[in-house]
């Protein structure tokens, strides 16, 4: 392992970890969202402080051991990225969960009441050495 890409490499490491850790954490509450809102307003600012001060992105990754400051704000966009995804798919499992919870409620406040549906009869086929056409009851 290069010395000089050291720190960028833990950096990326503690990155995807707790990545890992906000996936095995329960998703709902007002902690979680506080969380989030402080996450997004930092790399807000950041972003910003990066356009204005674009030497300054420079200095940032020679410090961690990136060549230019445009490779980093790469790391950066796929640590985002990724970040985002895994949000992403946490959402779609929840809503696909909220989804089959709501139709199997739905079935069930919509189901005919027991004895008010009529026996359903069996099908009919014709039989293969029946000519005639006419139809016979499956055994």
């Amino acid at each position: 392992m290069e010395n000089g890409q050291f720190v960028i490499k833990i950096i990326l490491v503690v990155a995807f970890a707790a990545f890992a850790v906000f996936l095995m954490l329960p998703g709902r509450g007002v902690r979680h969202a506080a969380i989030r809102r402080l996450v997004m307003v930092a790399l807000l600012a950041i972003t910003v402080l990066a356009v204005v001060f674009p030497s300054a992105v420079n200095q940032v990754a020679h410090f961690v051991g990136v060549g230019r400051g445009t490779d980093l704000l790469l790391y950066g966009l796929i640590v985002v990225f990724i970040g985002n995804s895994i949000l992403v798919q946490r959402r779609y499992r929840n809503t696909e969960r909220q989804i089959t919870e709501l139709a199997r409620q739905l079935a069930i406040l919509q189901a005919p009441p027991p004895g008010s549906v009529a026996p359903v009869e069996e099908p009919l086929a014709q039989h293969p050495a029946d000519a005639t056409g006419s139809q016979t009851p499956i055994p």
